[in-house]
């Protein structure tokens, strides 16, 4: 949730100052790869797999990582579209599903429950895409 969920803010930002779909695209572009790449290294490297049960480190980087990278990209695709407000609301319906997903994951794999998890991840993914539009729009 944490890498795809802050690439939110970055886009929207720009996105809303600009009001220019490939600006929004390009930040949209830029937050998704480093977000991956940071999130990536940052699980492969946080433990060898032997503490913590979790499994081979590097693997768990490029999958932690590369969904990561999806996730923004997700959401940054429909800035390819030429109406700022036609890409502004398919990104929006873009976040919603990827936000269903993310909490759906957190209670079919984490044993979080499943309203518990949909609150967690709803509330956190809107105050971060509120942000975005915040500031986009100062």
């Amino acid at each position: 949730m944490d890498g795809s969920v802050a690439t939110l803010a970055p886009v929207f930002a720009a996105a809303f100052a600009t009001r220019n779909p490939w600006t929004g695209f390009l930040v949209g572009m830029a937050a998704s790869l480093g977000a991956g790449i940071s999130m990536g290294f940052a699980e492969a490297l946080s433990d060898d797999g032997v503490l913590s049960g979790r499994g081979r480190p590097w693997i768990r980087g490029g999958v932690c990582g590369g969904l990561t990278t999806l996730g923004g990209v997700g959401h940054t695709l429909p800035f390819l579209l030429g109406n700022f407000w036609v890409a502004t609301w398919i990104a929006v319906a873009v976040v919603a599903l990827e936000l269903a997903v993310i909490a759906w994951i957190r209670n079919r794999y984490m044993d979080t429950p499943l309203l518990g998890a949909i609150f967690q991840v709803v509330l956190g993914g809107f105050l971060v895409f509120l942000v975005g539009i915040l500031i986009g729009n100062l």
